[in-house]
């Protein structure tokens, strides 16, 4: 007949005594019980760190499929924009960036934060001012962005009267930013920034790109410096 005890589970195998053994004494069966259980608590740490790192490898498989793929170095002209959703107004209306510039030309340029005292007397106004003269050398869109949320971006696109002239977008987690790499830590604006750069795009390629030496100053990537070409 077929032992049952044979065919069960390990653990449990461990743990039940051959009643044959009627010659061992108290003292003996104490020392095989504290010997079995020793080897019981092995076998159940071999099998718990056995599920452990299955449902690891499970649950890392299952989170790859969703990562976002950030730039390993900075982006560069004749590379394509990233497929990222930016926001306009409000957390409901997204605006994917490679949609956005699709099949047109379009200045986008980035601050380090709204309502900054560069930004707002500086970068912003200048491309408010000269967005007639850029729309008229074929720009179809000029685009704002910074690590804000969309409305503090709206709020500040109204303190300049950029309605019109300027789209204000929001990159409230750097998602746009971290994937261009052109991001930089400022801890008194909150921590993670974007470096001030402005770029012109054509059908969603970057055709010129020009980022501030420092990541802050105001020189190469104001409004007055873009050239766009025929």
């Amino acid at each position: 007949m077929e032992n049952p005890i044979k065919n069960s589970n390990p653990v449990i195998r461990l743990f039940v005594f051959d009643l044959s053994r009627k010659e061992e004494s108290i003292e003996d069966l104490k020392k095989i019980t504290k010997r079995k259980v020793k080897q019981m608590f092995r076998t159940s740490v071999s099998i718990i760190r056995g599920v452990s790192a299955s449902a690891f490898a499970k649950q890392t498989s299952n989170r790859a499929l969703h990562t976002t793929f950030y730039a390993m170095a900075p982006v560069k002209v004749g590379d394509k924009l990233p497929a990222v959703d930016l926001f306009e107004d409000s957390p409901a209306n997204k605006v994917n960036v490679c949609d956005l510039t699709s099949g047109k030309k379009v200045v986008l340029f980035a601050v380090p934060g709204a309502f900054t005292p560069g930004c707002s007397k500086t970068h912003l106004p200048g491309y408010v001012q000269n967005a007639d003269k850029l729309k008229s050398e074929g720009v179809a869109e000029i685009v704002c962005v910074s690590v804000n949320d969309p409305y503090v971006m709206a709020a500040w696109g109204a303190q300049h009267n950029t309605k019109g002239k300027v789209r204000m977008l929001a990159d409230p987690s750097g998602n746009f930013i971290k994937a261009l790499d052109l991001g930089t830590s400022l801890p008194p604006l909150g921590g993670f920034r974007s470096k001030r750069f402005s770029m012109v795009i054509n059908d969603s390629t970057i055709e010129e790109l020009n980022v501030e030496p420092d990541g802050t100053g105001l020189s190469c990537s104001l409004a007055d410096k873009i050239k766009v070409k025929k």
